[in-house]
């Protein structure tokens, strides 16, 4: 039986690379379905996604009578932007792939959330809230040592190479 994974790629740096993600999680035994926040399309290349997937890029709410996408057997959220942290917390669905996110815990579907954020956001408290917050409804939020670790403002363009992909589908695998 195959696994259907949803991938939620926000507009964050990392976001051009999430092909990696999408390798990963293949190489894992998932069919991915590839969710793209508005702002994301601009990061992302759409057709390669596409063929790389063999599924349609989702950003908006199917037409009627356009297919269903699969359900999903879980999701991650990678590069996890602070704002939608924030409005995942909060519950907040104005967008395709938020809505997606805040039915997810309800429904039992696994959520893991991998950051691209810098100290200055990381730290706030309305952020941390949305961490504690998150965690407390079974979400995997890969923030903190051994996890991803928040750049200084400014320096994100250094940390592409090592945005740490891997943890995401790691995560999914344990228990």
């Amino acid at each position: 039986m195959s696994k259907v994974l949803y991938i939620i790629v926000c507009a964050a740096g990392p976001a051009a690379d999430v092909g990696k993600l999408v390798a990963l999680a293949q190489d894992d035994g998932w069919i991915v379905q590839l969710i793209a926040t508005p702002s994301a399309l601009d990061f992302i290349d759409v057709p390669a996604l596409e063929k790389q997937t063999g599924r349609p890029v989702r950003s908006q709410y199917r037409k009627p009578g356009e297919p269903k996408s699969p359900r999903a057997d879980a999701i991650i959220v990678a590069p996890a932007t602070y704002n939608t942290i924030n409005k995942f917390a909060q519950g907040i669905a104005d967008t395709y792939a938020l809505g997606i996110l805040s039915e997810a815990p309800n429904l039992g579907i696994p959520v893991a959330v991998l950051p691209f954020v810098n100290s200055a956001l990381a730290d706030r408290a309305p952020f941390r809230r949305s961490i504690n917050d998150l965690r407390a409804e079974g979400v995997h939020i890969l923030l903190g040592p051994g996890h991803f670790e928040p750049h200084p403002p400014g320096a994100g363009g250094n940390r592409m190479d090592t945005y740490p992909w891997h943890l995401a589908v790691a995560a999914l695998n344990a228990p």
